[in-house]
């Protein structure tokens, strides 16, 4: 079985500035809609917020394009890795989908609330990428801190830790004696990697060094289909780390 990378929990990165200190103030802000509305219904949680948490990578990649063709000049990896967090975010709605299913309501709310944000967060990023990153950033801080507090539950017992859905053993390669704790602590580890992705972006584009990334964990190549253990083809040249992407 692949163990999840070890990351580091307490990193948070300090507002500095009138960009970070309002994209902090939209992240609490949403935290505090999510936690009045959901509680410690975790699996809801991830299923509903997931859907938003696709938007940025899609939306980033789509507005890195266009700039790219009309400067010509390169993206320096950018596209590839924010597509890639689109397609992992997509694939985390997908597995907990498996593990409890939303009410009619919850869709409605994912219907409004997407289309509202996808607005939004073009909109940001037209205006000032570097505040869209940060505020991915954020949102990526949250999510370590509610899968954490979701490993907690599973622990005391209070959430159920039901087996792995089939969908999670070929994404990240785990055994079929995985459960809904081992799909969490993966999650958790990507969402970590995301959020220091995002605020080395950041720091990019304000011209400020980015700071160390968390490792990724291990991934399908193909998403739907079942997971590939090892290259088919010797000599192939290893997949880049996203990590080597920024700068």
């Amino acid at each position: 079985m692949r163990r999840p990378p070890e990351i580091d929990l307490s990193i948070h990165h300090p507002a500095h500035g009138g960009s970070d200190r309002f994209a902090l103030a939209v992240t609490r802000l949403l935290r505090f809609f999510a936690d009045t509305f959901f509680a410690k219904r975790y699996g809801h949680r991830a299923i509903v917020l997931e859907t938003v948490a696709a938007v940025p990578g899609m939306v980033g990649a789509t507005l890195t394009h266009l700039r790219c063709l009309r400067q010509m000049k390169s993206d320096r990896g950018w596209i590839r890795i924010l597509m890639e967090e689109a397609e992992n975010e997509r694939m985390h709605l997908m597995t907990f989908l498996e593990v409890c299913k939303p009410t009619l309501f919850e869709r409605l709310i994912v219907l409004i609330v997407q289309w509202l944000f996808y607005i939004f967060f073009f909109a940001l990023y037209l205006i000032s990428p570097k505040t869209a990153h940060r505020l991915v950033g954020y949102f990526e801080e949250e999510a370590v801190i509610s899968y954490t507090h979701y490993l907690a539950e599973i622990d005391a017992g209070r959430s159920a830790n039901v087996p792995a859905p089939a969908i999670a053993c070929r994404y990240w390669g785990l055994p079929e004696s995985a459960t809904l704790r081992d799909v969490v602590l993966v999650v958790r580890a990507d969402e970590a990697h995301h959020r220091d992705v995002n605020h080395g972006f950041a720091a990019d584009l304000g011209g400020k060094t980015p700071g160390a990334i968390s490792p990724y964990p291990w991934h399908a190549a193909e998403l739907d289909g079942p997971a590939v253990q090892e290259p088919v083809l010797s000599g192939l040249p290893a997949p880049q780390s996203s990590t080597n992407a920024i700068g």
